[in-house]
């Protein structure tokens, strides 16, 4: 008798309810550039916030990993596409037509350090070499709102095996992109730019650690973080470094850009957990994008049973630091 072994947390998912575009910023938008057309001033033309980059396009669809699924409803497309931080394009939610300017090919991504095999190779050629497949994700905001998306990519652990780590190895430092003439929040030198953030080298090897490279059946959005994005699940959404050029794995902590501009606020491990609240906001409860009220927020979001055992050792009263 075969006996399929499921994740305590792996039950079908519901079917995606729609749900009415969050706020009416396109109506704001659409507004403001009627005026300017009346003024007589060109607006520049930019892809739709939308359209997926042309980024290795055969690959989607992806196949379903039935591993990875959800309790929860999948956030409405039009709405996990145009709320979004990345900083590195502005401050505020608002960044997906800027996030447009952004040129992802070529992509030259380089991975060295304490490995056997350094290389700099483009995104495109890093993403035909990996096995991609689709996981339905929960993503919790630290700013107490979440999402449940469907990323398509590969497991972080089948990049850091492809790099090799050497003996005495124990961390994976990963880096954004940076040019200023393009993103205009790296204009602002009182941020610690490039963005960079960092995992143990267990947390990377972890089989939730995932590489996004596509989102809702499509290679990656722009603002989303196209054509590498990280997502770790069970940690607060800003460890998930967009755009990545670089991944280094080193026998030295990496600091991250959080870490140097607000050490107090936010820490290296980030993990999320209900009962440490941020300095400024409870983290007892979170408000899902599309939806009405809010629901209590879950240990590492609710994946304690695949990492807590990594924090078996660590004092559960300050894992958010």
């Amino acid at each position: 008798m075969l006996i399929k072994s499921v994740r305590r947390w792996a039950i079908p998912e519901r079917e995606a309810t729609p749900e009415a575009l969050f706020m009416n910023r396109r109506q704001l938008l659409v507004g403001g550039g009627a005026g300017l057309l009346a003024a007589g001033v060109s607006l520049p033309a930019r892809a739709d916030v939308m359209e997926a980059p042309d980024v290795a396009p055969e690959l989607y669809p992806a196949k379903r990993n039935e591993l990875y699924k959800l309790d929860r409803d999948l956030t409405e497309k039009k709405i996990a596409l145009t709320y979004n931080n990345f900083y590195e394009f502005g401050s505020h939610k608002e960044i997906s037509k800027r996030a447009q300017d952004l040129e992802v090919k070529p992509w030259a991504v380089t991975i060295d350090g304490m490995v056997d095999n350094p290389m700099t190779l483009d995104a495109e050629e890093l993403i035909r070499k990996m096995p991609i497949e689709e996981r339905l994700y929960r993503h919790r905001c630290v700013e107490a709102w979440s999402m449940a998306v469907p990323w398509s990519g590969f497991a972080l652990k089948e990049l850091v095996k492809m790099a090799g780590p050497k003996a005495g190895a124990k961390y994976l430092r990963m880096e954004t992109f940076m040019n200023p003439d393009v993103a205009r929040g790296q204009r602002q030198r009182w941020y610690p730019w490039p963005y960079v953030e960092g995992l143990r080298l267990d947390e990377a090897t972890n089989d939730l650690a995932f590489i996004a490279t596509g989102v809702y059946g499509k290679p990656i959005v722009k603002q989303m973080g196209a054509p590498l994005r990280l997502a770790v699940p069970w940690k607060y959404g800003f460890k998930s470094v967009k755009s990545i050029v670089k991944f280094t794995i080193t026998d030295k902590p990496p600091k991250s850009f959080w870490e140097q501009l607000a050490r107090r606020e936010y820490g290296f491990y980030a993990n999320v957990n209900p009962e440490v609240d941020h300095p400024r906001w409870s983290q007892a409860t979170e408000r899902q994008l599309g939806k009405d009220g809010r629901v209590p927020t879950l240990l590492y979001n609710g994946y304690a049973e695949e990492v807590a055992g990594m924090y078996a050792n660590m004092d559960q009263s300050k894992i958010f630091y």
